[in-house]
């Protein structure tokens, strides 16, 4: 049995493309036996190319290790019938299908429920199982919809996706939690649950302050290039060879910035005394503080604002961010599996004192574990399957 916090639970993992398996791949470091079914054409991600390692999709790679793969034809008998027999198995059944899409195969809520009273549904959509249902769910359209992209951008310029699919991984994190809420209800109760997650709603409430500007203050906030709408400093400033991110949220930051500048007078003017007057004042602020900064390079007042307790950073490449969690010692990349199939891959972002996260599985082929699954489910339900729980 894989050991982790997650130990001893099964997972039937129903989804695609990345919010699902995002989701499931973090259940699976955390000890649960997630077993992906794809249809016979796999997972989209798998095509997704480039970039590559060999001939696998860095992508799909990437939110994919740990489990074990079946390809299943949901439109064959004997492949349905399979997949409901996991479904009355599994613990947790975590699925993407536009809602409703699985009943006409006895896999949607209430016929899994009917045979698994202690099951864990969790569904992913992309604007809810009412009126949205039908409309397709892609982070793009609901970086769109959501006014993320209202948000993101020069002020004079056109809206912008975020570098990533940010709500899929969101509405990821957000199953997750969904997840382990029900099985601490289902510990206590004996009861299973249908764990219901949405893009649309994962982005509204991951905009935060700038969802509450609109819901308790009335203001429809716009994009403001790398500013902040309610603090200053907090943007990247020009120094004398690169812009260094400079984040003085409170008034003791401040004045410990305008100190390592050498102006420590600016502190004490009543033009920037509070939060709110710097970030009223910022076009007058901003030159103060650049006149200063132009004189060194980044590096060097990094290293000066941070020993002093001023929150500030390079603006790097991803090569960039992964050689400064290793100087952190935070050791950001495992690798999982061996030989040729070893892959490098991302830690898993919690560290827990006495159960850490495990990488016991590289992302699997493609029904590589469809011979041995199969067989299981078709045994009686105290059949062990490998890792399986039964």
């Amino acid at each position: 049995m894989p050991e982790g916090p997650l130990s001893g639970l099964l997972v039937a993992d129903f989804s695609r493309v990345l919010a699902g398996p995002y989701a499931t791949m973090l259940l699976a470091d955390l000890g649960a036996d997630v077993v992906k079914v794809e249809s016979p054409g796999g997972d989209d991600t798998r095509s997704w190319t480039p970039p590559a390692r060999g001939e696998a999709s860095t992508y799909y790679l990437g939110v994919n290790r740990g489990k074990r793969s079946i390809a299943l034809d949901l439109r064959e008998p004997a492949d349905a019938e399979a997949a409901r027999e996991l479904a009355r198995r599994a613990d947790v059944l975590v699925e993407n299908f536009r809602p409703g899409g699985l009943a006409k195969y006895g896999l949607d809520f209430p016929a899994v429920l009917a045979a698994n009273p202690g099951v864990v549904y969790a569904s992913i959509s992309g604007f809810g199982a009412g009126a949205g249902a039908r409309v397709p769910g892609y982070d793009l359209m609901v970086q769109a919809m959501s006014g993320l992209m209202s948000l993101t951008g020069d002020p004079g310029g056109p809206p912008y996706r975020a570098g990533i699919s940010v709500f899929d991984v969101m509405a990821g994190n957000h199953a997750v939690i969904g997840v382990l809420a029900a099985l601490r209800h289902r510990e206590a109760t004996g009861q299973g649950q249908h764990v219901e997650v949405n893009l649309l709603s994962s982005a509204l409430t991951g905009l935060v302050n700038q969802s509450s500007a609109y819901v308790a203050g009335g203001v429809v906030p716009y994009r403001m290039g790398n500013a902040h709408p309610s603090v200053f400093p907090y943007e990247p400033l020009p120094t004398a060879d690169h812009e260094l991110i400079v984040a003085a949220a409170n008034d003791g930051q401040f004045r410990r910035l305008c100190e390592v500048l050498g102006i420590p007078e600016v502190a004490d003017d009543p033009r920037f005394a509070r939060n709110a007057d710097r970030t009223a004042r910022r076009e007058e602020l901003r030159p103060i503080l650049v006149e200063r900064l132009v004189t060194r390079r980044a590096e060097e007042w990094f290293d000066l604002l941070v020993e002093a307790g001023v929150p500030s950073g390079p603006i790097n490449t991803i090569d960039g961010g992964f050689a400064v969690a290793e100087r952190f010692g935070l050791e950001p990349v495992v690798v999982v599996g061996e030989g040729e199939r070893a892959v490098p891959t991302t830690r898993h972002p919690i560290r827990f004192s006495r159960t850490p996260a495990g990488y016991r599985l590289p992302p699997p082929e493609l029904d590589e574990h469809g011979t041995e699954l199969r067989k299981w489910l078709t045994q009686p339900a105290d059949g062990a399957c490998g890792e399986a729980r039964s």
